[in-house]
């Protein structure tokens, strides 16, 4: 037999071990646990912590029962599952051993691969116990009966078999070892930040094939139109310079002096997670974030496309909607929160998150009650937001944005 015949037989040969391994994963069977007081209430906690209600909620309706729209751009859309105990449409028939497959393997039930905007390759690290906990809290919740829509996804990605090669590739399936070398709190850190916090899910950029690029780990990405800013220990781009007070403060109150507020997805965050985290665990986030490798983002200068929007046109639109509450220089009339002097918002050469906060407003818990700003894109014109962006970005951020009407349209 002349040699070169081996080469197909052998690409068959790994194309067939692979593909055995990758739809032979699943968790070792136990039979289910009786749930007691206990567990439900550190589930609670738990999925606190992992801030599910998020991803797991929309607007107008109940809590956990799915729904919110993912768009993911060229690849199509997700809708968020029910997760609430109801038999019919949500997860009230799951095992502890369907429960834990989904989550740390991002199996569903009846060996249903789950896409990756689930991130179960975080939740990989999370113990047998914690999830069960979570599943607890969860099946302690009164069902409700909804269906979210169905998922749009575009061919191939609508082939949900794929995921199980991605997730062979990309799915490290290890459950969280204590480094002896560190100390309890670091530990204590790493299990929040990269397990149930799952930070860098939007923290990190992504490959080709939608896979967190570890190797630039917390260095910030674009997230859903939000830029997800840059939490390594950098000390230029990142928050190598921030004090640990500073830090604190930012992840469970959205604000930190001289930093500006968190806005967007991030006040989501600290909304309905962060802020009711123990002053404990927010510290030991702090200590493993410090020990994050820098690195350093790509600043992108101001866009130069299209003509600038004169700044005196900027000045009027602000001093007629937006002076009330931030006054005409900035510095906020009500409380901290409308500050927008020394924020990375205001300071991004690309303006995006202020785009998005001008466009669409953002919202979040804190310690002085809930703090709201509403959004102006149904009542101004994008000629009108591009110039009030640019007076913004160049009166408080140092440079301006030079957006024009059609970089506010495409940002929509």
């Amino acid at each position: 037999m002349k040699r070169w015949i081996w080469i197909p037989i052998v690409i068959v040969l790994v194309g067939i071990a692979i593909t055995w391994r990758a739809f032979s994963m699943g968790v070792a069977h136990h039979p289910d646990v009786a749930a007691t007081p206990e567990m439900v209430k550190r589930g609670e906690y738990l999925v606190r912590a992992a801030d599910c209600v998020s991803c797991h909620s929309a607007v107008g309706q109940a809590p956990f029962s799915g729904g919110r729209e993912f768009d993911l751009g060229n690849l199509g859309k997700l809708y968020s599952p029910n997760i609430t105990p109801d038999k019919e449409t949500g997860i009230g028939n799951w095992s502890d051993d369907d429960f834990r497959a989904a989550l740390q393997l991002g199996i569903g039930k009846g060996g249903v691969h789950l896409y990756p905007a689930f991130p179960y390759a975080s939740f990989t690290m999370l113990s047998d116990a914690d999830a069960l906990a979570i599943k607890a809290y969860l099946f302690s919740l009164p069902p409700v009966h909804n269906v979210p829509p169905p998922n749009a996804m575009r061919f191939p990605y609508d082939q949900r078999f794929l995921m199980a090669y991605w997730s062979w590739l990309f799915n490290p399936n290890r459950r969280f070892v204590a480094d002896s070398t560190q100390s309890a709190e670091w530990n204590r850190g790493k299990y929040l930040v990269e397990g149930l916090g799952h930070c860098g899910e939007c923290h990190t950029s992504r490959n080709f094939m939608q896979a967190v690029e570890r190797s630039k780990a917390y260095g910030g990405a674009i997230t859903q139109k939000w830029h997800a800013y840059d939490i390594s220990s950098d000390k230029d781009s990142g928050v190598g310079a921030w004090t640990d007070d500073a830090l604190v403060s930012y992840l469970s109150t959205g604000l930190a002096a001289g930093h500006g507020p968190a806005s967007g997805p991030m006040a989501e965050v600290v909304s309905n997670s962060l802020r009711h985290l123990p002053p404990d665990d927010i510290r030991a986030m702090v200590t493993y974030l410090r020990s994050v490798k820098p690195v350093a983002a790509q600043v992108r200068s101001a866009a130069a496309s299209g003509p600038d929007v004169e700044v005196a046109y900027g000045r009027q639109v602000y001093a007629r909607e937006c002076a009330n509450c931030h006054r005409l220089d900035g510095s906020a009339a009500q409380n901290p929160y409308e500050n927008l002097q020394g924020g990375r918002t205001i300071a991004d050469p690309q303006a995006v998150n202020l785009t998005q906060v001008v466009l669409y407003g953002s919202s979040m818990g804190t310690p002085l009650g809930h703090i709201q700003m509403l959004g102006f894109g149904r009542g101004l014109t994008d000629t009108e937001i591009a110039a009030l962006v640019n007076f913004a970005s160049s009166q408080w951020g140092g440079h301006s944005a030079n957006l024009n009407a059609q970089d506010i349209a495409t940002r929509r």
